[in-house]
């Protein structure tokens, strides 16, 4: 499971408002590079895609992760930062063993 704050939810909906998304939500994966070895990734989907794992989260949001990406992302929990140094979708893994010091890639 993925769990999807509160912060992260009203940061969601706005976002596809401002996108005039009225259905689909964001997909969360991960590829290969990055300082620390994977970094994670972030889009907006219309819909989920065959064999998506699909996240319900606080005002009706959504995630969407493809397969080999939950391998790595089981357990996280998807927050919004609103930092003035890190803004942006952040995610607490525990499955990481190292990120790096921005914490948009991690290693496992």
């Amino acid at each position: 499971m993925i769990q999807i704050t509160e912060n992260a939810a009203k940061r969601i909906k706005l976002l596809m408002e401002k996108q005039s998304l009225t259905e689909g939500g964001l997909r969360v994966g991960v590829k290969g590079g990055g300082c620390s070895g994977m970094s994670y990734v972030f889009a907006w989907e219309k819909a989920a895609r065959t064999g998506d794992e699909v996240f319900d989260g606080p005002e009706g949001t959504k995630i969407f992760v493809d397969k080999k990406s939950y391998l790595f992302l089981k357990g996280c929990v998807l927050d919004y930062d609103t930092s003035l140094m890190s803004k942006g979708f952040v995610l607490s893994n525990p499955n990481a063993k190292s990120s790096c010091g921005c914490g948009s890639s991690f290693s496992v």
